[in-house]
């Protein structure tokens, strides 16, 4: 940005932690402040991959950040660069260092690996369906079961025909976990 014959260019930002008392207790770069907090709830990436992989609903442990003010959607807004990154990578990047990889490449990875072969050929097309919404939304969306309602899955039929093409509720939880995994694995 010029501004008559200077040139201006916001080169950081500053954050402050304050107490509850309201006494600044620590100034910090935001993305030094996430990764720091990241750190300390999980010192190794071993053990947050563990934990990410093992939980059925990955929004628990996104909420879990949030509620300890660690800000992954404020790191996305901050970046240009993670903008279409998955939560997953966004942390793996602010504080293990890895290469982000975006969602849509998530999913690519999976409709590669032939997952869907062992599902009919609805449960199958609902499971691409739920990938691509993935891919536009990210993982709240696999674990939100009113996705169901919307399109594109109002074709399939309700929610509930929609899981009895699992075998129901339980078989369509199952599923997710699986898709989750397969998204997630190395």
């Amino acid at each position: 940005h010029i501004e008559g014959s200077k040139r201006v260019a916001k080169l950081n930002e500053i954050y402050y932690v304050i107490s509850d008392d309201g006494q600044a207790l620590e100034i910090s770069d935001f993305l030094d402040y996430t990764r720091k907090g990241i750190l300390r709830r999980f010192p190794k990436f071993a053990d947050f991959a563990r934990l990410w992989t093992d939980t059925d609903r990955k929004t628990q442990i996104i909420d879990d950040f949030k509620d300890h003010d660690i800000l992954i959607e404020e790191v996305r807004r901050s970046n240009p660069n993670l903008a279409n990154a998955d939560v997953f990578d966004i942390i793996c990047h602010v504080a293990y260092d890895m290469k982000p990889l975006t969602r849509q490449e998530r999913a690519n990875n999976v409709k590669k690996r032939n997952y869907f072969g062992k599902y009919g050929d609805q449960a199958r097309q609902v499971l691409e369906a739920l990938l691509d919404k993935y891919a536009e939304l990210g993982v709240r969306s696999l674990e939100d079961r009113n996705i169901l309602s919307l399109e594109p899955f109002a074709h399939f039929g309700t929610p509930v025909k929609i899981t009895k093409l699992f075998g129901g509720t339980q078989g369509y939880q199952t599923a997710i976990h699986e898709l989750e995994q397969q998204l997630y694995s190395a």
